[in-house]
């Protein structure tokens, strides 16, 4: 029998986001369907849903979903794979990207199966995230140039059905779900070190737990919590000044429980994009964006796999957006830096115009339109956007651009080098293919005055703030999600998911790639656990 103030399961689950949620349903469904029965367990710091449920619950998915046929699309998965090995480079193996791309429409079927509604109603419009008249678009840059000569554009951002950004409904669907298979979960549990034997192998964890405060401290740290994550999300001030209030309750309220893991921990506890000095350390030059996620994406799940011996690799790496879209309409305009020179793309993805920005110009960049680009836009910006993506707009069109008759003038009013200026624009219109490449259905020529330089730099803004996401993490097997140290050796008993390890989104980032990646990863680390061999002995009591 446990003792008192212990806990016994087969499969503990840290952190209960898209990943944790896929990984306790999966660890579930691979038990039963090898003839046994895993308790799993998932513990979280707050209440459930983290980075994702404040997302676009955005599925990158292709290769020929119910989704795409429904909306006459044709695709394979030979040309999401040659697109995607663009995107993600060495970062998995081939065979390991091949997979993801071969079981993508069973992943999308397997989240219906687990409740979570998607539609095959295709966005007609060059969109960062479609309002809610449609759920399927075209998340990524399959269709700028150099990508479409490459594989075959098809829109894979299959969005979950549900009004505004629907996150929250991805993860409330994944959390009941998991709930109804007799997952347990222990929420405002923080976990301090996981246990090893002498071997190394990971056998439990010793947290801190509220489980047994008073009412009061539990209702107020769970709405601490959320408030924390939304709407201190896009005030950080707010957020950090919760998050301190959070933290004094557990200090007061919180008491140790040791938690025994039969056959496996899997951590699935988010990135580190909220601890400032670990983004400091590893990525230097992306300071100046928005923290997306939650207080509790702290890298704290990564830390628990280090102390146990765990590799990392590709922390460096963060997924900064900055989107020009919508309204569309500003896809005919041309990014330009401080010194009039042409940036990249502007139909390439939100990601790939942040990187080029922050490592390339110094976070500093306008996009040059002219009158009858401007009119468009006004005319656009409300139909085509969600109500956060109107606000932002409006900004741009107001507060964020300068104006002027001539593009010498507006160049001089905006700071940009006026000459530089001049021969990016008069390259722009000397004919023949765009000199960056952008397809031809997106250019257009810039003769309309007044001229309008919109300020899209990145840097601390709440009118049109630039979030990210860091994309590193532990290093896994890729078969399995086994944590493997820096000797290359895995880590008996540990499983990493989701932004707490690398995976397919690790290297380059587009909407709805961190999601799909989450699900893919956490139903591995799930069944790997559910099925490894029991550590302890198979008739010890759980629970």
């Amino acid at each position: 029998m446990a003792e008192p103030g212990s806990e016994v399961a087969d499969v503990v689950v840290v952190g209960f986001g898209a990943a944790g949620a896929c990984a306790a349903i999966e660890a579930v469904e691979a038990s039963d369907a090898s003839g046994g029965e895993a308790k799993v367990l998932v513990l979280d710091r707050f209440s459930g849903g983290g980075a994702s449920a404040v997302s676009g619950g955005v599925v990158y998915a292709g290769g020929g979903t119910e989704q795409q046929r429904a909306a006459g699309v044709t695709d394979s998965v030979e040309a999401m794979y040659e697109y995607l090995r663009l995107e993600v480079g060495d970062v998995v193996s081939e065979r390991t990207l091949r997979r993801f791309c071969a079981e993508s429409p069973e992943m999308i079927t397997w989240l219906e199966r687990n409740g979570v509604p998607f539609e095959g109603s295709l966005c007609p419009y060059k969109t960062s995230y479609p309002n809610d008249d449609y759920y399927l678009y075209y998340s990524g840059s399959e269709s700028a140039g150099g990508f479409r000569d490459a594989a075959k554009p098809a829109p894979r951002g299959h969005r979950a059905k549900g009004p505004g950004t629907s996150g929250k409904l991805l993860f409330a669907k994944l959390a009941k779900s998991a709930r109804r298979r007799g997952v347990r979960v222990l929420p405002q549990t923080t976990v301090k070190r996981l246990r090893t034997d002498e071997r190394g192998a990971v056998t439990g964890l010793l947290v801190r737990t509220l489980r047994d405060a008073p009412v009061w401290v539990r209702t107020a740290h769970r709405l601490l919590g959320r408030y924390a994550a939304k709407p201190g999300i896009y005030v950080p001030a707010l957020r950090k000044a919760l998050h301190r209030r959070a933290e004094s309750l557990e200090r007061r309220y919180a008491r140790d429980l040791e938690i025994t893991a039969r056959r496996g921990v899997v951590l699935s506890a988010g990135g580190f994009i909220a601890n400032r000095e670990l983004v400091r350390e590893h990525a230097p030059a992306y300071r100046g964006g928005l923290a997306l996620g939650t207080s509790a994406d702290d890298g704290s799940g990564i830390g628990l796999g280090v102390a146990a011996g765990g590799a990392t690799a590709w922390m460096h790496r963060i997924s900064a957006w900055r989107f020009i879209t919508p309204p569309s309409a500003f896809l005919g305009g041309v990014l330009v830096d401080a010194h009039g020179r042409r940036i990249i793309d502007e139909s390439r993805y939100g990601a790939a115009i942040g990187e080029k920005l922050i490592t390339e110009h110094d976070g500093k960049g306008w996009l040059l339109i002219d009158d009858a680009i401007a009119a468009q836009a006004g005319r656009d910006a409300r139909r085509q956007s969600q109500w956060f993506q109107w606000l932002q707009a409006l900004y741009l069109l107001r507060r964020g651009r300068v104006s002027a008759r001539s593009v010498a003038e507006v160049a001089r009013r905006a700071g940009v080098d006026p000459d530089g200026l001049a021969a990016t624009v008069a390259e722009y219109h000397a004919g023949g293919a765009d000199p960056a490449g952008k397809p031809d259905e997106f250019v257009q020529p810039l003769r309309t005055p007044p001229f309008s330089l919109i300020d899209v730099s990145v840097k601390p803004n709440l009118g049109y703030p630039c979030p990210m996401l860091t994309l590193g993490g532990l290093v896994v097997d890729e078969d399995t999600g086994q944590v493997r140290g820096a000797d290359g050796r895995g880590i008996t008993g540990l499983y990493a998911a989701g932004r707490s390890a690398v995976g397919i989104c690790s290297r380059s980032y587009v909407s709805g790639l961190s999601l799909a990646d989450c699900v893919f990863s956490g139903r591995r680390a799930g069944r790997s656990g559910a099925l490894a061999q029991r550590v302890l002995d198979k008739n010890e009591n759980v629970f």
